[in-house]
């Protein structure tokens, strides 16, 4: 196995003292920040609470915090202690290309976990437990010790449960005014975010090279690509077909047939990814997990009239 300093090619020499705006907003990833958001403001939706002026205010804040500061921190602390396996993988992102020189990637990193816990605060003590869960969690997932990302297992389920549950938990909460949601918010939460361990995984697909040198022990490297596609499918649908029984059992029938229909969808296209899951996983994240997303606002709506308080 490769150690840091022995890594090939190496993090390229530093061409300025200073990042421009463009390196720091690839290392912040704006296209990573949708989940948490769209987890957010199903939590939003499915409390049932009437949207007043100040609610808005609320969820406008909620969104900005959950995306462009806790998500955008957890993208930047993950890039400077990956910046050794990014060289093999990735060599263009900013800090091993040299476009984000010395330790900015650590000065961003930090100051974003800074900036996500006083936003956090405003929401008062729910708010700020919530986005500290999540802050260290970011942390937990990218740097030593823990690491978790360095086991594929434990990895995807740290973001499956900050990504989704976590995010969708925090928007009801505040929505209700700190109160705890209904047993069935709750369990949705619980259910999409065991699916995002399987959506985590198609994300490793494209890394497997340099995870396999470096010691990180991705799914795809523990299993091979070709098991790890079959369990990333199976765990993606089948928490959804849980939901659709949930569904049918709370008195919904027509969210469940939504639900039904888009999982038919992913089903119809996952065949596609287990020929070729290397070449096809990126294309299944474009293509098929947006039906399961889908479903998350579907069974938001459907709760949302039962009430967001828990009896």
């Amino acid at each position: 196995m490769l150690t840091l300093d022995s890594v090939s090619p190496p993090i390229q020499p530093a061409t300025r003292r200073v990042p421009t705006a463009g390196a720091l907003l690839e290392l912040l990833k704006p296209v990573t920040w949708f989940p948490p958001m769209w987890a957010f403001s199903c939590g939003v939706v499915s409390s049932g609470v009437p949207m007043t002026a100040e609610l808005w205010w609320k969820f406008a804040l909620g969104i900005a915090l959950t995306g462009p500061v806790t998500c955008a921190s957890s993208q930047a602390v993950n890039d400077w202690f990956d910046r050794h396996v990014d060289a093999i993988n990735e060599p263009q992102r900013p800090i091993p290309s040299g476009r984000m020189p010395g330790k900015w990637g650590l000065v961003v990193a930090l100051a974003w976990s800074a900036l996500a816990l006083a936003i956090g605060a405003l929401f008062g003590p729910v708010g700020l437990t919530a986005t500290a869960v999540a802050v260290a969690f970011s942390w937990a997932y990218s740097a030593p010790p823990f690491r978790l990302k360095a086991n594929g297992w434990f990895g995807n389920a740290a973001v499956g449960i900050t990504y989704e549950g976590l995010a969708w938990i925090t928007g009801a909460v505040i929505m209700l005014g700190g109160a705890v949601p209904r047993w069935e918010i709750l369990l949705l939460a619980v259910l999409y975010s065991a699916g995002a361990h399987g959506i985590m995984t198609l994300n490793d697909f494209k890394a497997i090279e340099g995870d396999r040198q470096m010691g990180v022990r991705s799914l795809p490297v523990q299993l091979g690509a070709e098991r790890a596609a079959k369990l990333a499918g199976a765990v993606i649908v089948a928490p959804q077909v849980v939901v659709v029984a949930l569904l049918v059992a709370w008195g919904k029938p027509w969210h469940a047939l939504v639900v039904g229909a888009l999982i038919a969808q992913q089903l119809r296209m996952l065949p596609v990814f287990y020929r070729e899951p290397v070449a096809k996983a990126f294309w299944y994240s474009g293509v098929g997990v947006p039906f399961s997303v889908l479903g998350m606002m579907v069974c938001a709506h459907a709760v949302r009239g039962l009430g967001g308080i828990a009896g």
